[in-house]
């Protein structure tokens, strides 16, 4: 397959570099960028975004792999994240986290058979005073507990 910006994208990433003193610094937002057009970075999307940016493209491989939040695979249209980090495991994560794994049948990086739903383990998202947490997509919820957090996944339409 081979991936190619959008011009409206090419636009943004244009935009975006413009924020930085240098292209390498873009990188973040480009990914972003194009993990929105494409849904998750392939390697083709890491040669296009180093093209793009006029980096090698180990530069885009170290962050994509890094970072939690881009995906070197398709996920399911609600990707569910759940924070097991001490301050939310000190909380409930865990019992946050199997209940999950059992409400959705899924583990760790799986994808529902429908493309609905797909669940991860991650270490921190940040909000330590606010813990334990989740994120749906790009929506983050705080304070919670297994019936709170099953609330949150019944809404999900």
């Amino acid at each position: 397959m081979i991936f190619k910006f959008t011009e409206e994208n090419i636009k943004r990433i244009e935009t975006a570099r413009k924020k930085y003193p240098t292209a390498l610094a873009a990188v973040m937002d480009t990914i972003y960028i194009a993990q929105e057009q494409n849904g998750f970075i392939s390697n083709e999307v890491m040669e296009e975004i180093a093209s793009v940016l006029g980096i090698d493209k180990v530069n885009v491989l170290s962050v994509v792999t890094f970072y939690t939040m881009y995906h070197t695979k398709p996920m399911g249209k609600y990707h569910v994240q759940v924070c097991t980090n001490v301050s939310c495991m000190l909380r409930g994560a865990y019992e946050i986290w199997d209940g999950v794994k059992d409400k959705l049948g899924l583990d760790h990086m799986k994808v529902s058979p429908d493309g609905k739903y797909s669940l991860e383990e991650v270490e921190c998202m940040g909000a330590c005073g606010y813990a334990p947490m989740i994120a749906v997509n790009e929506d983050y919820f705080e304070n919670l507990n297994k019936e709170k957090v099953f609330e949150i996944l019944d809404s999900l339409k």
